[in-house]
C-alpha cells in the first residue's frame, strides 16, 4: 500500500497520510513519497491550492513511527530528522497556498507539517499539540521555529515546555489553526476555503504568498520591495487582461494561470 494518497480534483490537489493503521505516523518510506509528490506540485502549474488530510477518522498525523524509531540506529535517527525537516521546509516553500485538513490527532511531526502550511482546519473533536519534550525530545521539524512566529514566543514556549495537548477550541484560542470545524463539516468547509482562493488569479495568489513569506523575514522597507516585484509580475499577465475586461463586461473572470 502506498504510504501517500494522491489526487487532483480540477485545480486542488489533495495529499492524504496514508498509514491509518499507524495513525498516519511518518516512516522513512512516507517521508520520501511524500517528498517526490510535493516536488512534483511544485512545477505542477495545474495546481492552484494544495489540502494535506490524513487517512481515516482518528488522526491527521501522530508524529515520528515510534515503533520504527526504537529499532534505528542513531545514525538512520540523524537520516529521517534531515529528511523529515527538509520536507516540510519544501511544503512550507510550495508557491500555491496549502491548508492542513486535520481530521484527527496532530502531535509532534503531525503538527510540524500542519505548521509547514499556510492554513490548519482542524476537526472540533480532536487533539493537537507538540508533545515532544515528553518523549525527551524536542520538536525538530520546524516546531520551534514555526510555533513561535505564528503564536508568539511566550506562548510557543509554554506549550512546547508542558508538551500539552491542546483541544481544537483551545487552539484557535492560541492562534494556532485558522477554523475549527464540526467533523462531519470538516471537508465541506476545507473545500469552501480552498473555493475562496481557487476563484482568483492563480498567479496572483502565488505571487501574494511570495511577498508575505519572505517580507515577514526582513525589514519593512525590504519588504515593500518584495511586494512591488511580485506586483510587478502580475502586470502583463493575460490573467490581469481577463481581470479587467470582466470587470467592464460585469462577470466573473475565467483565470487561466497566464
Amino acid at each position: 500500500m502506498d504510504t501517500i494518497h494522491y489526487e487532483q480534483r480540477n485545480h486542488l490537489a489533495f495529499i492524504t497520510l496514508n498509514r491509518p493503521e499507524a495513525m498516519n505516523a511518518f516512516n522513512y518510506d512516507m517521508l520520501l513519497e511524500l517528498g517526490q509528490v510535493v516536488d512534483a506540485i511544485r512545477i505542477n502549474p495545474d495546481i492552484r491550492v494544495v489540502v494535506f488530510t490524513g487517512a481515516g477518522e482518528k488522526a491527521f498525523s501522530v508524529g515520528a513511527d515510534l515503533k520504527e524509531r526504537k529499532n534505528l540506529t542513531e545514525q538512520h535517527v540523524k537520516r529521517n530528522i534531515f529528511k523529515i525537516g527538509e520536507v516540510f521546509s519544501t511544503i512550507e516553500s510550495l508557491p500555491q497556498p496549502t491548508i492542513a485538513m486535520m481530521n484527527g490527532f496532530a502531535f509532534g511531526g503531525g503538527m510540524e507539517l500542519a505548521l509547514a502550511c499556510d492554513f490548519r482546519i482542524v476537526a472540533d473533536d480532536t487533539l493537537l499539540g507538540l508533545t515532544e519534550t515528553s518523549l525527551g525530545i524536542i520538536p525538530g521539524a520546524g516546531g520551534t521555529q514555526r510555533l513561535p512566529r505564528l503564536i508568539g514566543e511566550s506562548k510557543a514556549l509554554e506549550l512546547i515546555l508542558t508538551a500539552r495537548r491542546l483541544k481544537s477550541a483551545e487552539a484557535l484560542d492560541y492562534g494556532l489553526v485558522t477554523r475549527v470545524a464540526a467533523r462531519d463539516q470538516l471537508a465541506e468547509i476545507t473545500g469552501a476555503f480552498a473555493d475562496a482562493m481557487l476563484a482568483n488569479g492563480p498567479i496572483a495568489l502565488q505571487q501574494a504568498k511570495f511577498a508575505v513569506k519572505n517580507g515577514m523575514n526582513t525589514d519593512l522597507q525590504t519588504g515593500l520591495q518584495i511586494e512591488r516585484k511580485a506586483y510587478e509580475i502580475t502586470i502583463p499577465t493575460e490573467d490581469r487582461m481577463e481581470a479587467l475586461a470582466a470587470f467592464g463586461e460585469k462577470r466573473k473572470p475565467v483565470f487561466k494561470g497566464r
